[in-house]
């Protein structure tokens, strides 16, 4: 059987690392053919020498050139791309069959969308192409005339799990598996899903990173505290299996074993379970329909803790809230939604903002931003993404201006 020829975009987080050790363990099935990242060259140059890629890639221009520089010393013969241009160039290469798309953010977009027109078999870790583009993006999967069925495979753990759950026939992602009543996504809590309301006000970058359970990046980590990126896959999962937002619920449950379920007509619920590691699901996509040892230990059900569940609270977590109104509303208020997020969360990082002033954000910019129908062109949805992060930005700021004032008030 032929390697199957990977790009990985995203290559040096946390996805990317959990790729390439699945990867890694079945030489015989997999070659690395393409890096991309946005600009750490340094451990860029460490993945290619462990790989040795025919390709990498890197957004910053600046980054690149060290890149090359580096390569060239160490005598390896990656041919180094650059920008945009050449990131969406390793997403759509000829050689390629499969492309794993794990660039986190609004960046995401653009060189997932070019793998998916180019044919190439997704799997998809970037949430935010159906955020920001959900049906400019499934339709770019379904015209692509990807060679390896199903054109379109999902990553995250939520919802990896839904489509091991659904029925064999049904595994093509897009549409409404029959028989289904509705899905459900499970979610840690975060760090903050026991602290006293009023601490909430107080807390800083490094607590909300501090994830109990996944080692995850800083914006998504920051994201999993506000539950905004379970907000997210709420709206990933209805482009994902085509249910309304009213078919999609959301549970609390702490130990990240369920991954999710799904309820069936018949009363049936079938669950995917396993231990909280991302090699898992990389790993079913990566071989789907066979199955791969992905290096994960396997469940001890007689040393298991008691598994519990319970509806996320409204006022602990307003971000969810807000994912299903813009859901809900349609048009481009996903798009406001993941674009002002984006912004706060920055500020968030950066300390100019609170960690209660991420929701607030988010909530002014839907409110203010007129909900026009849904981007169907790539231009539409970067115009749409741009005039948000103004409104954001003016959002932020005068959250900064207040939180000044109070402290020259204490």
């Amino acid at each position: 059987m032929p390697r199957q020829r990977l790009t990985l975009l995203g290559a040096t987080g946390s996805i990317g690392a959990s790729t390439l050790d699945v990867a890694a363990r079945h030489p015989e099935r997999f070659e690395v053919t393409a890096l991309v990242a946005h600009k750490n060259a340094d451990a860029l140059r460490e993945l290619c020498r462990r790989h040795r890629p025919r390709y990498a890639a890197l957004l910053d221009e600046t980054a690149a050139q060290r890149l090359r520089q580096g390569l060239r010393e160490d005598g390896i013969p990656s041919e180094v791309l650059s920008g945009a241009e050449g990131v969406q160039a390793l997403a759509a290469l000829p050689e390629v069959d499969t492309v794993l798309a794990a660039i986190t953010g609004a960046a995401g977009l653009l060189p997932t969308l070019a793998a998916a027109r180019s044919g190439k078999r997704v799997l998809l870790a970037n949430k935010e192409s159906l955020v920001m583009g959900g049906a400019l993006f499934m339709e770019a999967v379904r015209t692509g005339g990807a060679t390896l069925l199903p054109a379109l495979l999902p990553v995250d753990s939520e919802h990896n799990a839904i489509f091991q759950c659904l029925p064999g026939a049904a595994q093509q992602c897009g549409t409404r598996a029959p028989g289904v009543r509705k899905i459900i996504l499970t979610a840690s809590g975060g760090p903050f899903r026991e602290t006293p309301l009023a601490a909430l006000r107080e807390v800083t970058p490094e607590q909300a990173c501090a994830h109990p359970v996944w080692k995850m990046g800083r914006k998504i980590s920051v994201d999993s505290a506000t539950m905004m990126n379970k907000g997210l896959e709420v709206i990933e999962a209805h482009w994902l299996f085509g249910m309304p937002a009213s078919a999609i619920e959301v549970v609390i449950h702490p130990q990240s074993i369920v991954h999710s379920f799904v309820e069936y007509l018949d009363g049936s619920t079938l669950a995917q379970l396993g231990s909280p590691d991302m090699r898992t699901p990389i790993a079913q996509a990566l071989a789907f329909p066979e199955r791969i040892d992905a290096g994960v230990t396997a469940l001890d059900f007689s040393a298991m803790q008691a598994l519990t569940f319970a509806a996320p609270e409204p006022g602990r977590f307003p971000c969810l809230t807000l994912a299903y109104q813009a859901l809900n509303a349609g048009g481009n208020a996903a798009l406001t939604l993941n674009a002002a997020n984006e912004v706060a969360v920055e500020a968030f990082l950066n300390r100019r903002i609170g960690f209660l002033d991420i929701a607030s954000v988010c909530d002014a910019v839907l409110s203010e931003s007129p909900i026009t129908t849904a981007a169907t062109t790539v231009e539409d949805a970067m115009e749409f993404d741009a005039v948000a992060r103004r409104v954001a930005e003016r959002h932020v700021a005068r959250h900064v201006v207040e939180r000044q004032a109070v402290r020259k008030g204490a």
